[in-house]
């Protein structure tokens, strides 16, 4: 069974931390970018998701949004994926995020999203 709940590292070193999933399929824990990502300002940010529910489908897709806590400009990152199980039991996750900066002003809008 494919649950979120818990600790989990990316390739990148980057780890989240989920709490267990409530009776909505909620979730909700922290977020800490590896080295690689190169913000030494960042903290460790909140998350805040949801996941379908297994009972219904054996790999599910989940979703989350983190708030960076960073001293100088306000991002905000989505993440949509699905959890996977192999045949040895092991739980991945695959994921695709989106970032987005705040923008001054509408003609700078074109750039603030990653």
């Amino acid at each position: 069974q494919c649950l979120l709940s818990g600790s989990w590292r990316s390739d990148t070193s980057c780890r989240m931390v989920v709490s267990a999933l409530d009776k909505d399929n909620r979730f909700s824990g922290f977020y800490l970018p590896g080295p690689a990502a190169g913000y030494s300002e960042l903290l460790t940010s909140p998350l805040e998701g949801s996941q379908q529910d297994t009972g219904l489908v054996p790999q599910p897709t989940f979703s989350f949004t983190v708030n960076w806590r960073l001293q100088e400009t306000a991002r905000t990152s989505v993440f949509l994926g699905q959890c996977y199980v192999d045949t040895n039991g092991e739980e991945t996750l695959h994921a695709l995020w989106l970032l987005r900066e705040a923008a001054d002003n509408p003609a700078e809008d074109w750039k603030a999203t990653r």
